[in-house]
């Protein structure tokens, strides 16, 4: 098990817009989150030992197969670090994501720390595919 240590972040939420911040430390690497809820759409950025942007991938579901399409909008035309987890990611929230990643290329073990992190704060706050009925519900009151 790596050795990590978390900072809760902060929340802060509109009408239509969450924004959730949070940092985690592991093995001499620091990976830094922000999540933004939009309507019917993620924004969330994942830096690395840094706050650059690095490269930029949307992503969303296609019909009729539920799966994911996943295009570089910025950077990123060899790398696929950023392109796999959004793509996981529209699978497992049905939302369409917009991801912008500055982990290292060969890398695996930080993209996967990265993404299992990422995803235990998206289930805590509800954006499973499951957790989107109990949001909508939430909402609707």
């Amino acid at each position: 098990m790596a050795e990590s240590s978390s900072s809760n972040g902060t929340q802060s939420s509109d009408a239509n817009v969450q924004l959730t911040c949070f940092t985690e430390e592991s093995h001499d690497v620091t990976l830094h989150f922000q999540i933004i809820s939009l309507t019917k759409q993620i924004y969330i950025w994942i830096g690395c030992n840094s706050a650059k942007l690095g490269h930029l991938y949307a992503g969303a579901a296609t019909r009729p197969n539920n799966t994911a399409s996943v295009t570089s909008l910025l950077g990123g035309g060899a790398d696929s670090t950023g392109a796999g987890i959004a793509r996981r990611l529209v699978l497992r929230t049905g939302l369409n994501i917009i991801l912008a990643c500055n982990i290292p290329k060969n890398s695996p073990m930080l993209e996967a720390l990265a993404e299992r992190l990422l995803i235990q704060k998206l289930n805590s706050l509800g954006y499973s595919k499951d957790g989107q009925k109990r949001l909508s519900a939430v909402n609707a009151n």
